[in-house]
């Protein structure tokens, strides 16, 4: 069975609210992955502000977009950013299979959906859809 495309409606509003997510004040940047492998299919901001790349060559280990995938494409300015991108990914993707698998454990009829993850620099909230995680990180306020 071949999997179905997303109409052009609703891509269209998926991306009039990650443009008006970028806007908001205090998001320093979102990516968004694949549900299925944790491909970078999109980002947003500075991903090298939040977390700069720190490996010299592990595109190899790391997930890539697949066909039938919600988009492939990779809105990035450069290489730095486009490693720093897929080096978060990777991390967020082994965070959340962890603490999915914590789900699983407690109810395996319960499902994760949301993720917020607050440092005293930044807060990361990972919301899981159908078809894709979207990242947000943003500036954690003043006490």
């Amino acid at each position: 069975m071949a999997e179905k495309s997303i109409p052009t409606v609703v891509t269209e509003s998926i991306e009039e609210a990650l443009h008006r997510l970028s806007k908001k004040p205090g998001v320093k940047a979102w990516l968004m992955m694949d549900r299925t492998n944790g491909a970078v299919l999109k980002t947003n901001g500075q991903i090298s502000a939040v977390r700069p790349a720190r490996s010299i060559n592990t595109k190899a280990s790391l997930p890539t977009p697949t066909g039938g995938s919600f988009s492939t494409d990779v809105n990035v300015n450069t290489d730095n950013e486009t490693q720093a991108a897929q080096e978060l990914a990777s991390m967020v993707w082994s965070f959340l299979s962890t603490a999915g698998s914590l789900v699983d454990e407690i109810d395996t009829e319960d499902e994760l959906k949301l993720l917020r993850l607050r440092t005293k620099k930044q807060e990361l909230v990972i919301v899981s859809e159908v078809k894709y995680l979207l990242v947000v990180v943003h500036d954690t306020p003043p006490v």
